[in-house]
Protein backbone atom coordinates (compact mmCIF):
# COMPACT_ATOMS: atom_id res chain seq x y z
CA UNK A 1 0.00 0.00 0.00
CA UNK A 2 1.27 3.65 -0.92
CA UNK A 3 2.16 5.99 2.09
CA UNK A 4 2.99 9.47 2.07
CA UNK A 5 6.45 9.97 3.53
CA UNK A 6 5.97 13.12 5.74
CA UNK A 7 8.32 15.50 7.28
CA UNK A 8 7.86 17.08 10.63
CA UNK A 9 10.34 20.35 11.72
CA UNK A 10 12.73 19.68 14.53
CA UNK A 11 13.39 22.39 16.51
CA UNK A 12 11.62 25.40 17.29
CA UNK A 13 8.78 24.27 14.96
CA UNK A 14 8.29 21.15 16.14
CA UNK A 15 5.83 21.55 19.30
CA UNK A 16 3.74 24.12 17.26
CA UNK A 17 3.92 21.46 14.17
CA UNK A 18 2.66 18.61 16.70
CA UNK A 19 -0.25 21.03 18.29
CA UNK A 20 -1.55 22.37 14.65
CA UNK A 21 -1.69 18.79 13.36
CA UNK A 22 -3.80 17.75 16.68
CA UNK A 23 -5.78 19.94 16.01
CA UNK A 24 -6.30 19.53 12.29
CA UNK A 25 -7.07 15.83 13.34
CA UNK A 26 -3.58 13.86 13.41
CA UNK A 27 -2.48 12.72 16.51
CA UNK A 28 1.48 12.45 16.20
CA UNK A 29 3.51 10.75 19.40
CA UNK A 30 7.32 11.07 19.17
CA UNK A 31 9.71 8.82 20.70
CA UNK A 32 12.83 10.57 22.64
CA UNK A 33 15.08 8.07 20.91
CA UNK A 34 14.56 7.67 17.49
CA UNK A 35 13.08 9.87 14.47
CA UNK A 36 10.07 7.97 13.53
CA UNK A 37 6.82 9.49 15.64
CA UNK A 38 3.68 7.44 15.41
CA UNK A 39 0.84 8.66 13.21
CA UNK A 40 -2.99 7.59 13.62
CA UNK A 41 -3.09 7.54 10.23
CA UNK A 42 -2.29 4.40 8.25
CA UNK A 43 -1.75 6.17 4.91
CA UNK A 44 1.34 8.46 6.00
CA UNK A 45 4.33 7.47 8.05
CA UNK A 46 6.60 10.17 9.81
CA UNK A 47 10.26 11.08 9.95
CA UNK A 48 11.89 14.03 11.94
CA UNK A 49 14.16 16.51 10.38
CA UNK A 50 15.86 19.48 10.43
CA UNK A 51 14.03 22.60 8.58
CA UNK A 52 17.32 23.43 7.49
CA UNK A 53 17.15 20.28 5.36
CA UNK A 54 13.98 19.51 5.52
CA UNK A 55 13.45 21.18 1.93
CA UNK A 56 16.56 19.15 0.48
CA UNK A 57 15.24 15.75 1.55
CA UNK A 58 11.87 16.43 0.16
CA UNK A 59 13.71 17.84 -3.13
CA UNK A 60 15.37 14.39 -3.60
CA UNK A 61 12.11 12.52 -2.42
CA UNK A 62 13.38 11.57 0.60
CA UNK A 63 10.26 13.05 1.85
CA UNK A 64 7.00 13.15 -0.27
CA UNK A 65 5.94 16.36 1.76
CA UNK A 66 7.02 18.38 4.63
CA UNK A 67 6.99 21.70 6.57
CA UNK A 68 9.98 24.35 6.58
CA UNK A 69 10.54 27.83 6.18
CA UNK A 70 10.51 30.07 3.31
CA UNK A 71 14.47 30.88 4.19
CA UNK A 72 15.49 27.11 4.23
CA UNK A 73 13.81 26.78 0.78
CA UNK A 74 15.81 29.81 -0.94
CA UNK A 75 18.45 28.93 0.82
CA UNK A 76 19.23 25.51 -0.61
CA UNK A 77 17.18 26.80 -3.73
CA UNK A 78 15.03 23.77 -3.76
CA UNK A 79 13.04 22.79 -6.70
CA UNK A 80 9.79 21.99 -4.91
CA UNK A 81 5.97 22.65 -4.55
CA UNK A 82 5.12 25.47 -2.07
CA UNK A 83 1.10 23.84 -1.36
CA UNK A 84 0.87 26.47 1.08
CA UNK A 85 1.88 28.82 3.55
CA UNK A 86 1.30 28.44 7.56
CA UNK A 87 1.07 31.03 10.00
CA UNK A 88 2.25 29.83 12.96
CA UNK A 89 0.19 32.18 15.57
CA UNK A 90 1.31 30.08 18.40
CA UNK A 91 4.65 30.41 17.88
CA UNK A 92 4.86 33.95 16.59
CA UNK A 93 3.15 36.94 16.11
CA UNK A 94 5.36 38.38 13.31
CA UNK A 95 7.36 36.80 10.10
CA UNK A 96 11.09 35.89 10.88
CA UNK A 97 13.23 38.24 9.63
CA UNK A 98 16.36 37.88 8.43
CA UNK A 99 18.63 41.05 8.87
CA UNK A 100 21.88 42.75 8.03
CA UNK A 101 23.50 43.77 11.02
CA UNK A 102 26.46 45.36 12.05
CA UNK A 103 28.73 47.26 15.07
CA UNK A 104 26.34 50.54 16.39
CA UNK A 105 29.82 51.88 16.57
CA UNK A 106 30.69 51.11 13.29
CA UNK A 107 31.13 52.87 9.67
CA UNK A 108 28.75 50.56 8.00
CA UNK A 109 25.03 52.17 7.05
CA UNK A 110 24.64 50.23 3.95
CA UNK A 111 25.04 47.11 2.41
CA UNK A 112 27.27 48.32 0.13
CA UNK A 113 29.58 49.68 2.78
CA UNK A 114 30.76 46.18 2.86
CA UNK A 115 32.61 45.35 -0.24
CA UNK A 116 35.59 43.00 1.02
CA UNK A 117 34.51 42.52 4.83
CA UNK A 118 33.69 39.51 6.21
CA UNK A 119 29.88 38.62 7.11
CA UNK A 120 28.73 35.52 9.26
CA UNK A 121 25.40 33.44 8.96
CA UNK A 122 23.98 30.77 8.86
CA UNK A 123 21.84 31.48 5.86
CA UNK A 124 25.56 31.40 3.62
CA UNK A 125 24.14 30.67 0.06
CA UNK A 126 21.39 33.22 -0.23
CA UNK A 127 23.46 35.99 1.73
CA UNK A 128 26.12 35.37 -1.34
CA UNK A 129 23.69 35.62 -3.71
CA UNK A 130 22.21 38.62 -2.36
CA UNK A 131 25.51 40.38 -2.09
CA UNK A 132 26.18 38.35 -5.83
CA UNK A 133 23.23 40.98 -7.34
CA UNK A 134 24.03 43.82 -5.39
CA UNK A 135 28.00 43.81 -7.05
CA UNK A 136 29.11 43.87 -3.66
CA UNK A 137 32.44 41.59 -3.24
CA UNK A 138 32.57 40.30 0.52
CA UNK A 139 33.46 36.95 2.17
CA UNK A 140 30.53 34.91 3.63
CA UNK A 141 31.31 32.71 6.47
CA UNK A 142 29.10 29.86 8.08
CA UNK A 143 28.19 30.47 11.65
CA UNK A 144 26.23 27.79 13.90
CA UNK A 145 24.93 29.72 16.26
CA UNK A 146 25.61 32.85 18.76
CA UNK A 147 26.20 34.71 15.56
CA UNK A 148 25.29 38.05 17.68
CA UNK A 149 29.03 37.50 19.25
CA UNK A 150 31.22 36.50 16.66
CA UNK A 151 30.89 40.45 15.17
CA UNK A 152 31.44 42.16 18.46
CA UNK A 153 34.24 40.25 19.50
CA UNK A 154 35.92 41.08 15.77
CA UNK A 155 35.76 37.46 14.13
CA UNK A 156 33.36 39.22 10.96
CA UNK A 157 32.74 42.84 10.31
CA UNK A 158 28.59 42.30 10.35
CA UNK A 159 26.24 39.39 10.17
CA UNK A 160 23.17 38.04 8.58
CA UNK A 161 20.45 36.49 11.45
CA UNK A 162 17.37 35.62 11.88
CA UNK A 163 14.87 38.12 14.45
CA UNK A 164 11.55 39.27 15.40
CA UNK A 165 11.47 42.41 17.10
CA UNK A 166 15.58 42.89 16.39
CA UNK A 167 15.50 43.56 20.34
CA UNK A 168 18.36 40.97 20.83
CA UNK A 169 20.38 42.10 18.10
CA UNK A 170 20.23 45.77 19.35
CA UNK A 171 21.27 44.14 23.55
CA UNK A 172 24.59 43.13 21.38
CA UNK A 173 25.24 46.45 20.28
CA UNK A 174 24.37 46.12 16.93
CA UNK A 175 22.13 48.31 14.30
CA UNK A 176 20.10 46.49 11.91
CA UNK A 177 20.91 48.35 8.07
CA UNK A 178 18.99 46.23 6.00
CA UNK A 179 16.27 43.74 6.02
CA UNK A 180 16.92 41.19 3.65
CA UNK A 181 13.41 38.52 3.96
CA UNK A 182 11.21 37.96 5.71
CA UNK A 183 10.09 33.85 6.59
CA UNK A 184 6.92 31.16 7.38
CA UNK A 185 6.64 28.15 7.37
CA UNK A 186 5.46 26.41 4.44
CA UNK A 187 4.05 23.00 3.65
CA UNK A 188 6.64 22.13 0.90
CA UNK A 189 5.76 18.57 -1.61
CA UNK A 190 8.29 16.52 -3.76
CA UNK A 191 7.42 17.70 -7.61
CA UNK A 192 6.94 13.57 -8.07
CA UNK A 193 5.01 13.29 -5.52
CA UNK A 194 2.95 16.14 -6.56
CA UNK A 195 2.14 14.15 -9.66
CA UNK A 196 0.63 11.28 -8.43
CA UNK A 197 -3.35 11.81 -7.82
CA UNK A 198 -2.85 9.98 -4.52
CA UNK A 199 -0.05 11.53 -3.05
CA UNK A 200 -0.87 14.94 -4.49
CA UNK A 201 -4.73 14.66 -2.58
CA UNK A 202 -3.38 13.20 0.69
CA UNK A 203 -1.26 16.32 0.49
CA UNK A 204 -4.15 18.80 0.06
CA UNK A 205 -6.25 17.38 2.87
CA UNK A 206 -3.42 17.65 5.15
CA UNK A 207 -2.95 21.41 3.75
CA UNK A 208 -6.55 22.15 4.10
CA UNK A 209 -7.08 20.85 7.39
CA UNK A 210 -3.60 22.75 8.48
CA UNK A 211 -5.02 26.10 7.28
CA UNK A 212 -8.64 25.45 9.13
CA UNK A 213 -6.71 24.67 12.25
CA UNK A 214 -4.78 27.94 11.92
CA UNK A 215 -7.74 29.88 11.44
CA UNK A 216 -9.95 28.34 14.16
CA UNK A 217 -6.57 29.78 16.77
CA UNK A 218 -8.07 33.30 16.14
CA UNK A 219 -12.05 32.13 16.10
CA UNK A 220 -14.35 31.17 18.78
CA UNK A 221 -17.86 30.30 18.64
CA UNK A 222 -20.81 31.98 20.40
CA UNK A 223 -24.12 30.68 21.07
CA UNK A 224 -26.88 32.30 22.79
CA UNK A 225 -31.11 32.40 23.53
CA UNK A 226 -32.88 35.41 22.49
CA UNK A 227 -36.19 36.11 22.85
CA UNK A 228 -38.09 36.64 18.98
CA UNK A 229 -38.62 40.27 19.52
CA UNK A 230 -34.72 40.91 20.09
CA UNK A 231 -33.39 38.92 17.37
CA UNK A 232 -33.11 41.97 14.92
CA UNK A 233 -31.07 43.91 17.70
CA UNK A 234 -28.95 41.47 18.58
CA UNK A 235 -27.92 40.01 15.20
CA UNK A 236 -27.52 43.35 14.09
CA UNK A 237 -24.54 43.95 16.89
CA UNK A 238 -22.88 40.45 15.40
CA UNK A 239 -20.09 40.55 13.20
CA UNK A 240 -19.62 37.21 11.95
CA UNK A 241 -17.97 34.80 8.90
CA UNK A 242 -21.73 34.88 7.37
CA UNK A 243 -24.80 35.78 8.90
CA UNK A 244 -25.69 34.27 12.31
CA UNK A 245 -27.58 30.78 12.46
CA UNK A 246 -30.91 31.57 14.05
CA UNK A 247 -33.28 28.59 14.89
CA UNK A 248 -36.62 28.67 17.04
CA UNK A 249 -36.22 26.53 20.22
CA UNK A 250 -39.54 24.56 22.21
CA UNK A 251 -40.66 27.86 23.30
CA UNK A 252 -41.63 29.66 20.35
CA UNK A 253 -41.25 32.70 22.07
CA UNK A 254 -37.13 32.34 22.12
CA UNK A 255 -34.55 31.71 19.38
CA UNK A 256 -31.26 30.57 19.70
CA UNK A 257 -28.40 32.50 17.97
CA UNK A 258 -25.23 30.69 17.03
CA UNK A 259 -22.10 32.44 15.08
CA UNK A 260 -18.37 32.11 14.71
CA UNK A 261 -16.08 35.49 15.39
CA UNK A 262 -12.85 36.83 16.55
CA UNK A 263 -11.78 35.94 19.76
CA UNK A 264 -10.40 39.37 20.61
CA UNK A 265 -13.78 40.96 20.46
CA UNK A 266 -15.82 38.70 22.81
CA UNK A 267 -14.57 41.04 25.60
CA UNK A 268 -16.55 44.17 23.90
CA UNK A 269 -18.92 42.76 22.14
CA UNK A 270 -20.89 40.05 25.61
CA UNK A 271 -21.73 43.47 27.02
CA UNK A 272 -23.77 44.90 23.72
CA UNK A 273 -25.25 41.61 23.20
CA UNK A 274 -27.19 41.35 27.02
CA UNK A 275 -27.88 44.74 26.53
CA UNK A 276 -29.76 43.71 23.59
CA UNK A 277 -31.50 41.31 25.40
CA UNK A 278 -29.21 37.92 24.42
CA UNK A 279 -29.16 35.79 27.33
CA UNK A 280 -27.54 32.08 28.29
CA UNK A 281 -24.54 33.19 25.96
CA UNK A 282 -22.00 30.64 25.62
CA UNK A 283 -18.41 30.45 24.18
CA UNK A 284 -16.88 27.69 23.04
CA UNK A 285 -13.33 26.73 21.51
CA UNK A 286 -13.08 26.11 18.18
CA UNK A 287 -10.53 23.00 16.00
CA UNK A 288 -11.15 23.92 12.74
CA UNK A 289 -12.72 26.48 10.32
CA UNK A 290 -13.05 25.58 6.75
Amino acid sequence: MSKLKLGIPKGSLENATIELFAHAGWHINVHSRNYFPDIDDDDIDCSICRAQEMARYVENGTIDAGITGLDWIMENESDVVTVTELIYSKVSKRPARWVLAVPADSPYRSPKDLHGKKIATELVNFTRRYFKNLGVDVQVEFSWGATEAKVVSGLCDAIVEVTETGSTIKAHGLLIIEDLMQSTPRLICNKNAWDDPWKRKKVEQIAMLLKGALRAHRLVGLKMNVLVNNVEAVVGALPSLNAPTVSSLYDKNWCAVETVIEGSAVRDLIPKLIENGAQGIVEYALNKVI
